[in-house]
């Protein structure tokens, strides 16, 4: 079976697992070491030894093949990321060592059946959003070879387009994770900063890094993220997801836009984005100008202040003792942090903390942030003479994120007229990936265009999974969207999902002496369908919502007509002796309007 999406291996493969010595067999002859989107190419001992944990586990019993979630899976590593065994370049020969263990994600990716196929190329030291500024040779663009493939993470955005493997890490600071996936037409995921260690990375600057991941689809890069994830001990700057964050976004999304839009005169990118906004709206969603200059200004602080100087440390030794064997490009701006005091660090600082709060302020009316991923693209031979500039053009909706801490998914938008991809971003507060993600799903199958430079389309397979961060609730009273109580849902972050009806061994009853009025639903061997909605509340705010909800209603489980179980409202027996039995109405909504009707 041919490289394809996530879901479709793992899929195929559960059924067959011995075949997958077979797929590598493959999978080792059509990846090419003249290809410069590699650094490092995985021997086939290598790739065996890999696949014999696997096998070692099913065999013994310990685990059923259904037990990884990426079962045999081929991906790739942006070669600043540590895998065991193979060595780590960060771009720079001179820089070479052999890590003695696997980074934090690559080790949870394998413990899951991941496999890692080989260590892609990047701009040096991570620094660059073009994929030039390497001594491994610039990485192409994968729908024309005369344009960058964007950067830092170029060769991990090169080998997903071309469907060489099923997803790749890159990394994140000033947007290498998205500018790549814009250029190359496919999904790059930037998670909050904290989610997915850093441990075992390579650091750029080690406040703002993020380890991001580049799919063909939303539903496969979410999975990967999903299963890599979580808090890390050994990482100073790891987080725990407080699960306050909504699963998506509201029925009908807002999102904000730039005021003025900059796309440094490049008339292909602007007509491609202002397509795609028409696309947007025809989604059902607001689009609002924001005032953008908060944005701009951070965007700025990245290279033109002190933060630079974070880079500085970060490359160290180096620096100090070789700096002939770095790259020209990146030396003079890493040299730029030496030009600023302790002093002008921590006012950098403050500056960073009233942008970034202002910035928040602003998006907390709005589901996300919508803009081009990059303004413009440029050719192989206009980089070489503007590495700088043109870099600086490239980060200008994306350079603030990680400063602000917001999160991030680079979806493919609409083709230039010249037939160049021409990505989308939105940008949401930290822990909001979910619900970006859940957007960019439905997004992917309205735009049905094919996946990376593949040729292939999404499958009708690619749907959305259920929320570990979230409790899904059946409302069947005041807690129906209109109804008064309806706030104690939407001010916890909770999201109307859809209408349903529960099983048929459910009867409803209108309660006497309740303000404001409420039903009560009862389990019934004689009973009927009674319409709910179910809403996903999020994890953390549950409590609050259960505390509220008073005698004799509770919480407890339903069973959904179409056999699904969840959480919903419940009632005591006693409460039914005075009650009206409206079973027959089939729902609240439906008896409080024939009963006021009368």
């Amino acid at each position: 079976m041919p490289v394809s999406t996530l879901s479709e291996w793992v899929t195929h493969y559960r059924q067959q697992p011995q075949q997958l010595v077979a797929a590598y067999q493959q999978l080792d002859a059509d990846l090419s070491r003249d290809d410069n989107a590699w650094i490092y190419i995985a021997s086939h001992d290598e790739i065996y030894a890999q696949l014999t944990t696997i096998f070692q586990a099913i065999n013994s019993g310990e685990k059923q093949a259904s037990d990884f979630a990426l079962l045999g899976v081929p991906f790739a590593a942006k070669d600043n990321i540590d895998v065991a065994g193979m060595p780590t370049s960060a771009g720079c020969p001179a820089f070479t060592y052999q890590p003695g263990k696997d980074a934090t994600v690559i080790a949870r990716l394998k413990a899951a059946g991941a496999i890692v196929v080989g260590k892609t190329n990047l701009d040096q030291f991570a620094t660059g959003l073009v994929g030039t500024r390497s001594p491994f040779g610039a990485v192409e663009n994968t729908f024309n070879p005369e344009y960058v493939s964007g950067g830092s993470s170029s060769g991990s955005a090169s080998v997903v387009a071309r469907g060489l493997v099923c997803f790749s890490l890159g990394t994140d600071t000033a947007g290498s994770g998205r500018v790549p996936a814009g250029f190359n037409n496919i999904v790059g995921l930037k998670p909050t900063k904290g989610w997915v260690s850093t441990m075992g990375v390579v650091p750029a600057c080690r406040l703002n890094d993020c380890v991001s991941v580049f799919a063909l689809t939303v539903e496969d890069a979410e999975t990967v993220v999903a299963v890599a994830g979580g808090y890390d001990p050994q990482d100073p700057y790891s987080r725990t997801n407080p699960q306050t964050a909504p699963a998506r976004f509201r029925e009908k999304p807002r999102f904000a836009v730039p005021d003025t839009l900059e796309f440094f005169g490049d008339r292909q990118s602007q007509m491609a984005f202002v397509k795609t906004l028409g696309r947007i709206q025809q989604q059902g969603v607001e689009l609002v100008s924001i005032d953008f200059s908060a944005f701009n200004q951070l965007a700025e602080q990245l290279y033109n202040g002190a933060w630079v100087a974070e880079r500085t440390v970060a490359i160290g030794d180096i620096f100090k003792n070789q700096p002939e064997a770095m790259d020209p490009t990146v030396r003079g701006i890493v040299a730029n942090g030496l030009n600023y005091t302790a002093c002008d660090a921590w006012q950098a600082e403050y500056t960073r903390a009233e942008l970034a709060q202002k910035i928040n302020d602003q998006l907390r009316e709005f589901d996300a942030l919508l803009v081009p991923t990059s303004p413009t693209i440029h050719t192989l031979a206009e980089m070489a003479q503007h590495p700088v500039r043109y870099n600086s053009q490239f980060g200008t909706y994306t350079n603030f994120t990680n400063l602000a801490d917001l999160c991030a998914l680079a979806l493919p938008g609409d083709f230039r007229n010249d037939g160049l991809p021409a990505g989308i971003t939105l940008i949401a507060p930290a822990w909001h990936d979910q619900a970006l993600s859940h957007f960019g799903k439905s997004w992917q199958q309205a735009l049905n265009i094919q996946l990376g430079a593949t040729g292939k389309t999404l499958s009708a397979s690619n749907t959305a999974k259920a929320s570990t961060n979230h409790v899904r609730v059946a409302v069947v009273g005041a807690h129906l969207r209109e109804m008064p109580l309806n706030h104690q849902l939407t001010s916890r972050n909770a999201v109307f999902i859809e209408e349903t009806r529960t099983a048929a061994h459910y009867r409803l009853y209108a309660l006497a002496n309740t303000q404001p009025p409420k039903p009560g639903l009862v389990r019934h061997a004689e009973g009927l369908p009674i319409a709910v909605e179910l809403w996903d509340i999020p994890l953390a705010r549950f409590g609050e919502f259960v505390a509220e909800i008073p005698a004799p209603l509770g919480i407890g489980t339903l069973v959904l007509e179409n056999g699904e179980s969840v959480k919903g409202f419940i009632c005591e027996p006693e409460a039914l002796l005075d009650a009206t039995d409206i079973t027959a109405w089939g729902g609240w909504k439906a008896w409080l309007a024939r009963h006021h009707s009368a």
